[in-house]
């Protein structure tokens, strides 16, 4: 049985050095190994991901001398899903001079993540953060400012302090822009060859190391080998295996399970996040769903009917007769608690029957009073592009009737386990930004995502990858060395199978039942029951679709049925573990919510048992996995139950 896992031994991260958090990046720094310019010139690092992590990555590495080779699936890097985050990126700038520090984003990350995350991780990424806004303001990212010309910052949910930075309602778009003219101007002095339209489809392991990676150029089908000393993924996260989420549809596993079929462990898979404040699902005809920003909490009021069944139109509800769920039972923190608390809410009442909207499965996001007293231009100047979104989307003017929303998924807290350094435990193989699991714990904080993707590729990874480079002394390897030949047959006899298999149900058929499994069984809430049913579900429908699916076309042109085939496989092998790691931890925490361990419905962590980061060897499909350990320390933020009240 898939769920008779093994244990296997702890791992330990070797390269975080001990001591006081506040120095520890410093001496890291210092200690690193250093490559001198003209070694650099000579030395070749492949990117995979032209998103935030991956932009930025590849442009300050080009920037500082070496090789770089960058490669996206889009016909543009400026098309990665980063440009889809709306809301802001925090920094500990205080600003508002209202009493945030380094110290305290440092503690609400980790008690936003319900402290399932690495002390000396969250604690530089906070100390980065300050350096962020200013890389970032220099490269003309026009941040909203105040009357007096600083820079403005807005709340988001899980904090108690104004600390995020923000353009509007798109400053995903504006910080990627920021990024892509960055890479752009490496790519113009010759210092990045960018591969737009290539498709990581297989690692190249030699000697135990990452050397290169196999691609399908995917408008002529060809499949190409690219060896470099290093390998950076920066392929972002793995939503779609639910196959309804905020995530672009491009978005897929199958960079990072590629990698950890090779070798590399996968970390906390199950830590998924449902995102509160998405537009609710309208059909079966629906291949995606839109996400409206988190900031909208900030002036918006959530509520429903107080009375099950009652369908009034909103503004024919009476005060009295609304229930501002969330203010009356989180009252320090209201409509800003933590996405996860927010979510749950917004699901029991849906549960309870007193859900909006013709499915019932929705709350009001209402803004009529923030609309009464600053008036309706001041609400558009911050949020203009948001409603417009949203009113293109639904039909429905949000100036004079409230939003609906209802949760749905988001963002993936687990992804490759990577030590300090950012390396995985396939040497040379480095992962930033949300492709790794390093810095939220169970559960993101609203605006962190940006933070830890700029930070990770701006002044993380440049830092900690030469000292790789600089002790390896790595030979050349040659196109046909017998590990690069067996990572090309690997991916042209899975394309092979793939067309062969000619059968009657299309790729999609089987993403989106794999979807309703995963969202059904593991989903804002899972039981025992429902995970080891959801574990049969799935042996049976990656056996069924190894036999039934239909993959029309051919491998040597453009072929989206081919591309979608090898992703929704991963994605089948993928959703096995995300539900095998969501059985096997019996406690609830942040985004990973057991019906089995709550306390007035609230999430119950199991400290004594499961302090812990699970992460996961690949044995074989279907075969059981290994389970290694690694322990969360804490020294100076101590794990407490979580309350927002």
């Amino acid at each position: 049985m898939y769920s008779d896992f093994t244990i296997g031994e702890p791992i330990v991260d070797t390269a975080a050095p001990d001591g006081p958090i506040e120095t520890r990046w410093e001496r890291r720094r210092f200690g690193v190994k250093l490559v001198n310019p003209a070694n650099k010139r000579k030395m070749k690092i492949i990117v995979v991901g032209t998103g935030l992590a991956g932009g930025s990555a590849a442009a300050t590495l080009a920037e500082a001398g070496y090789q770089v080779s960058s490669f996206c699936y889009q016909d543009s890097p400026r098309r990665a899903h980063s440009i889809a985050a709306q809301g802001g990126i925090n920094a500990a700038k205080n600003y508002r001079n209202d009493g945030d520090s380094v110290q305290r984003l440092f503690y609400d990350t980790v008690k936003g993540g319900d402290f399932r995350a690495r002390e000396s991780n969250v604690h530089r990424l906070a100390e980065v953060s300050v350096q962020i806004i200013d890389q970032c303001v220099a490269q003309g990212v026009p941040f909203a400012r105040e009357y007096g010309g600083l820079l403005d910052n807005r709340s988001f949910g899980g904090v108690q302090v104004s600390r995020t930075f923000y353009a509007k309602g798109q400053t995903g778009q504006q910080l990627l822009l920021g990024a892509y003219q960055a890479l752009e101007r490496q790519i113009d002095a010759g210092r990045v060859e960018m591969h737009t339209r290539h498709e990581m489809l297989e690692l190249v392991v030699v000697d135990g190391r990452a050397r290169g990676i196999i691609v399908r150029d995917m408008v002529t089908g060809e499949i190409e080998t690219h060896l470099a000393d290093a390998v950076v993924l920066a392929s972002g996260g793995y939503g779609n295996v639910f196959y309804l989420s905020t995530n672009a549809k491009g978005c897929n596993v199958t960079a990072t399970w590629r990698a950890h079929r090779k070798g590399a462990l996968f970390a906390n898979p199950c830590f998924t996040q449902i995102h509160p404040t998405c537009i609710p699902v309208s059909g079966d005809h629906q291949s995606k769903l839109t996400l409206m920003s988190e900031s909208l909490r900030n002036d918006g009021r959530i509520w429903v009917p107080k009375e099950m069944g009652d369908t009034r139109p909103p503004k024919d509800i009476p005060e009295d007769e609304r229930d501002y769920f969330l203010e009356r039972q989180y009252p320090a923190f209201g409509n800003l608690v933590p996405r996860d608390i927010a979510s749950r809410a917004a699901k029991t009442v849906c549960d309870a029957k007193r859900g909006v909207g013709p499915s019932g499965l929705g709350v009001y996001l209402d803004f009529s009073e923030i609309i009464e007293r600053t008036g309706q231009a001041a609400v558009a100047a911050k949020y203009g592009n948001l409603f417009d979104i949203y009113e293109r989307i639904t039909g429905e003017n949000p100036y004079e009737v409230p939003m609906r929303i209802y949760p749905a998924v988001h963002y993936t807290m687990g992804g490759l386990w990577v030590d300090y350094d950012l390396q995985s435990t396939i040497p040379g193989m480095f992962v930033v930004g949300e492709a790794n699991f390093s810095d939220h714990g169970a559960n993101r904080l609203g605006a962190s995502a940006l933070m830890q993707g700029l930070a990770d590729g701006y002044f993380v990874l440049p830092n900690t990858i030469g000292d790789y480079l600089a002790k390896s002394h790595l030979e050349p390897v040659a196109d046909d060395a017998p590990e690069v030949v067996e990572a090309r047959t690997q991916v042209t006899d899975r394309i092979e199978k793939l067309l062969s298999i000619d059968g009657v149900r299309t790729v999609d058929s089987f993403h989106r039942e794999l979807g309703h499994i995963m969202w059904d069984y593991c989903g804002m809430e899972r039981t025992d029951e429902g995970l080891r049913k959801a574990l049969d579900l799935i042996k049976d429908l990656r056996r069924e679709f190894w036999q039934s699916v239909k993959v029309p076309g051919s491998a040597a042109t453009l072929n989206q049925s081919l591309e979608k085939a090898g992703r929704v496989a991963d994605f089948l092998e993928l959703g096995e573990l995300m539900c095998l790691d969501a059985l096997h931890r019996t406690e609830s925490c942040g985004g990973h919510f057991r019906a089995e361990s709550q306390v007035d419905g609230e999430a119950e962590r199991d400290d004594e048992n499961f302090s812990y980061a699970a992460a996961w060897e690949f044995t074989g499909v279907g075969e059981p996995p290994v389970l290694h350990k690694e322990d969360l320390v804490f020294d100076y933020v101590t794990p407490s139950q979580r309350s927002y009240k």
